[in-house]
């Protein structure tokens, strides 16, 4: 089975790559799903994750509150590794299972999304990595326009994240979202024939 690695910054475009790949019947794990799992009530991660950062993120139906949490993190470096020591490590084993139990299935391509597949060091579960960039400002646009986020807020979580560059350097397949819907979904179906023809050229 060849596993791709899809990954990029908030407001990229990550969401539009995943629905080409379903409506080619690819199987998706979405990392962000997986780390909702972990975070369950009752399961290791949540003890862990409450012992490090405070009771006070249980909310009144048991489950962690996803915004006490993101508060606690958002721009503390040192508060945001206890979290991803603790949460990485998780979703990593579930997204390993995930991939091994398509493969048995019989699949032939599988796609992995995961916003911080770099900083969690996930390239060696995939085969190759697609990342998705965007020019900040017109992130910080779609950030307003889809969140209501203000321009400071918006600019200082772009600011969190890999820069473009870095995210460049380290992929096999470079989609740029820069201008319309309809660009960027040439530039999928591009980079997916692109992939047919590698894989077709492996085969032989």
């Amino acid at each position: 089975m060849h596993t791709i690695g899809l990954t990029g910054g908030i407001a990229s475009g990550k969401t539009t790559v995943t629905r080409f790949f379903r409506d080619k019947g690819i199987p998706v794990i979405d990392a962000d799903i997986l780390g909702h799992r972990t975070y369950e009530a009752g399961s290791d991660t949540f003890r862990a994750v409450v012992k490090a950062l405070g009771e006070d993120l249980v909310a009144h139906d048991g489950s962690i509150d996803r915004k006490v949490l993101g508060a606690k993190v958002f721009g503390k470096p040192e508060e945001l590794k206890k979290l991803t020591d603790i949460v990485w490590p998780g979703i990593r084993k579930l997204a390993g299972e995930a991939l091994s139990e398509l493969e048995t299935a019989g699949n032939d391509i599988a796609l992995l999304e995961a916003a911080v597949l770099f900083e969690a060091g996930w390239e060696d579960l995939v085969d190759e990595v697609w990342v998705v960039v965007v020019e900040p400002d017109h992130a910080v646009k779609r950030l307003f326009d889809r969140n209501n986020l203000d321009e400071a807020a918006a600019r200082a979580r772009i600011a969190s994240q890999l820069s473009n560059a870095e995210r460049i350097a380290r992929a096999q397949v470079v989609i740029e979202n820069n201008s319309s819907l309809a660009d960027l979904e040439t530039g999928i179906g591009a980079a997916w024939d692109q992939l047919q023809t590698r894989l077709q050229a492996d085969r032989r």
